[in-house]
């Protein structure tokens, strides 16, 4: 049999594919220059704006450069992660190249390539995503299909439109419908494009009786719409959600296509959801999405897909208006958006496209099932509550709470994982609802929570997991592997570590949230330690050490403060803990504050406090030597000078005028000695005070202060490698029973140790203390001249 002919590739689109794959093995090969080319690369000034050269480089160089720029000065791997780009995202890549190659064919040949990139992109789409009989607009900006559609459902409104504009719209004024949780802005943006009034934008409620937080209230919408047409206006387009950005929850869509079609207006659907329409088995409420007026996908974070366009779908019968509207257009160089998708949907195939949305929608399901086991962890994307209304008495509200709970069948499949830490007995049973908490308390656990998503990002990146802020549950961390996993590469053992991550850090969060209290009320004990009321903080809280001294001016004393604290926090810092000191937040109102971060089991509290007070105490008496040093030793020296004077007077009224003069007095000292007494002085800088120097000299002195040097102080007694703030026994299931008996016999041998030296001590005789003593007073003690010989002599 005849083998079919080889046809020749056109060798430019060769050259094309092969200069797109060196690009990309230099920008993704991580190789980093040598030392030489840093220093070279310092010294030279292609990394700052400037002149274009007059001669060319070669792409190795431009490449070099663009490398560059991507990764700054980031010299470790780690820090040179990228999304991950697969073979389908090179295809990708290559469109752009080809787009711009194809454009410069010929008019006729071109227009016959666009349109059938187009026709077959189109085909596609609508087949894999069940819209039937559907038409395409592709746009850079996701939200530019919106736009197009809103100004579709202008011109079918407004017949004269195009002649006469705005001034149609004065007189029946449109209104644009959305839901509250829709992405924010969105409602703006469209206002802003269109040359509408804020007027003209219906923000519709959520639920806030039966169903999900996260859904349009469709009965309230119904009633939105009758107010405004009895009032003359025009409802023109509704905007719904597959998937609102924050929780993943979709809207009853097959309810809001009947309202659409009862007020003839145009519904538009959009969300992560819409993603699911390429599997087999689809929940009703997405399914619906089918039949609305238009839908909006974005194939590229699903598929993994870099720079493809967004697709909007849409139905519409008037090829003209859909001419005005500006979704089609005459120029075949337009059509080319299209290009990078259809490469990309040709390499990945129906089974590989069908494959991501499932293994993305798998990944859903996993960790949901493991969330479901762990008891302090509440899930936001299966359970909705209805509140109860009022009843007058309170009676039966108390019996039923204030929360029912339903299941949604249509939330069970959505591929959005929303979780929250909550503690069983001090969060509300619905898994989401916030009402009831007390004063604070939603605050507390919306920065554990938002700490909790960082940490879980930070250890394990691949798994996508980010913080989002709902308005009813507050902050949660947000699992959604259809816009995160192809792009990261995330595999089911992400999600097995992500799990494991969080059941370590579950404990943490506990703990914290029970000695949050009780390091407050320790703080509150100590008369030097000030409570910071900051409930943004993941944390125990946060202190301040105030300092003892009133009689300063308010400038001073907060600069002692500052300088105490800062100190303080420099020594908690250098510890051998595992606690976190922090000088708080950064918009943090409260300055001059020592933050303390996460807490375990086995944390000491009272310890903790004490330590806190122990140190600043320290830093402020050491503090006070510095600060007051120029007075105190101006007044110090004023009375020695005082003393010395007074001295020098009684001096000279004990041995006389004539025995002051040097001939003379040296005569009468020799036939008649005088015996004066020499005071010694000691000088106190702490103090700023002149002291006697009898009690230094004085043998009973001495002893006393010997005794008080061998008395040992009082300290915390701890096992080996056990460390700061840590109570023994409260981690005992970690240690095993070898090591618990050798720390016990070390601690038996240490006190054992100690009892044999002060039993050696107490054998001494204490005449031989009093005699040590007594030679170490003679050797320090100062005499008169003259008098040292006799003084030895009587002491013998």
């Amino acid at each position: 049999m005849d083998k079919p002919p080889v046809k020749m590739m056109d060798p430019t689109l060769a050259e094309m594919g092969n200069h797109l794959s060196d690009a990309m093995k230099i920008l993704e090969s991580g190789k980093l220059e040598s030392e030489q080319g840093k220093e070279r690369r310092k010294l030279s000034w292609k990394d700052f704006p400037g002149p274009l050269q007059g001669d060319g480089q070669d792409v190795v160089s431009i490449l070099q450069l663009v490398q560059n720029l991507m990764h700054g000065d980031d010299d470790q791997q780690g820090h040179r992660r990228m999304q991950y780009v697969g073979e389908q995202g090179h295809m990708a890549l290559l469109g752009h190249s080809l787009a711009a190659y194809i454009s410069v064919l010929e008019r006729e040949r071109l227009r016959k390539l666009t349109t059938r990139i187009l026709s077959d992109t189109t085909l596609w789409l609508c087949r894999l995503f069940r819209y039937e009989n559907g038409s395409a607009y592709y746009h850079e900006d996701d939200r530019e299909g919106l736009v197009k559609m809103c100004r579709l459902a202008i011109n079918t409104h407004y017949e004269d439109y195009a002649t006469e504009g705005f001034t149609l719209l004065s007189s029946k004024h449109p209104v644009i419908y959305q839901s509250a949780a829709c992405r924010p802005g969105l409602g703006q943006h469209l206002c802003s494009q269109l040359g509408l009034p804020l007027s003209s934008l219906c923000i519709v409620p959520c639920n806030t009786m039966f169903g999900s937080l996260h859904q349009m209230d469709v009965a309230l919408l119904d009633k939105l719409i009758r107010d405004d047409r009895e009032s003359g206006k025009l409802p023109l387009l509704l905007i719904a959600n597959a998937g609102t950005p924050g929780a993943g929850h979709t809207d009853k869509l097959s309810r809001l296509k009947e309202l659409c079609v009862q007020y003839n207006m145009w519904l538009h659907v959009e969300g992560v959801n819409l993603a699911t329409l390429v599997l087999g088995q689809v929940s009703s409420t997405v399914t619906a999405a089918t039949k609305c007026d238009s839908i909006t996908l974005t194939p590229g974070p699903w598929l993994g897909l870099p720079a493809v366009p967004a697709v909007t779908l849409y139905r519409h019968e008037d090829p003209a208006l859909s001419l005005a509207a500006g979704l089609t257009s005459s120029q075949p160089v337009e059509k080319l958006r299209a290009l990078p998708l259809w490469l990309s949907l040709q390499y990945l195939g129906h089974d590989g496209i069908l494959q991501r949305i499932k293994h993305a929608s798998q990944l859903s399901q996993q960790l949901l099932e493991h969330l479901k086991t762990l008891a302090s962890i509440k899930t936001s994307d299966v359970v909705s509550h209805s509140r109860v209304p009022p009843i007058s008495g309170g009676s039966l509200r108390d019996v039923l709470g204030s929360l029912i709970l339903s299941i949604v069948e249509d939330e069970l499949n959505s591929p959005v994982v929303v979780f929250r830490f909550s503690q069983d007995n001090s969060a509300p049973s619905s898994g989401g609802s916030v009402e009831g908490y007390l004063a604070g308390e939603r605050d507390i656990l919306d920065a554990l929570n938002r700490w909790l998503g960082e940490q879980l990002a930070q250890q394990v990146p691949l798994s996508g997991v980010d913080v989002v802020e709902l308005e009813d549950e507050g902050t949660c961390v947000r699992f959604s592997p259809l816009m995160t996993a192809a792009a990261l590469g995330t595999q089911e053992n992400d999600v097995a570590a992500l799990v494991e991550k969080l059941g370590e850090m579950i404990p943490v969060l506990s703990c914290t949230l029970r000695f949050r209290q009780d390091f407050k009320d320790e703080v509150l004990q100590q008369a030097s330690l000030s409570y910071i009321e900051d409930q943004s903080w993941p944390g125990l809280g946060g202190v301040r050490y105030e300092a003892r001294t009133t009689d300063l001016d308010e400038d001073k004393r907060q600069y002692r403060v500052e300088r105490i604290n800062s100190d303080l926090l420099k020594k908690l810092m250098e510890l051998d803990t595992d606690l976190y000191f922090s000088d708080g937040p950064e918009f943090c109102e409260e300055k001059n504050c020592i933050f303390i971060g996460m807490a375990t089991e086995d944390l000491d509290v009272a310890e903790l406090v004490e330590t806190i007070v122990s140190i600043g105490r320290d830093i402020e008496e050491s503090g006070k030597l510095f600060e007051n040093m120029t007075e105190v030793v101006r007044r110090g020296i004023q009375e020695a000078e005082q003393q010395l004077q007074k001295a020098n007077e009684e001096k000279l009224m004990e041995e006389g005028v004539l025995r002051q003069i040097p001939l003379v007095g040296s005569v009468l000292n020799w036939f008649s000695p005088v015996q004066a007494s020499v005071k010694g002085r000691t000088f106190n800088l702490a103090e700023g005070c002149l002291d006697s120097t009898e009690p230094v000299y004085s043998v009973k002195a001495q002893m006393i202060k010997e005794a008080s040097l061998d008395s040992p102080k009082s300290v915390t007694k701890r096992f080996p490698g056990q460390k700061l703030f840590r109570r023994h026994g409260a981690g005992s299931d970690s240690v095993s029973d070898t090591s618990s008996v050798s720390q016990l016999e070390e601690s038996f041998r240490e006190t054992a140790h100690v009892q044999a030296i002060d039993a050696e001590e107490a054998e001494v005789p204490q005449e031989h203390h009093v005699h040590i003593v007594a030679e170490m007073a003679l050797s320090d003690q100062r005499v008169p001249e003259g008098q040292e010989t006799e003084s030895v002599d009587t002491l013998r």
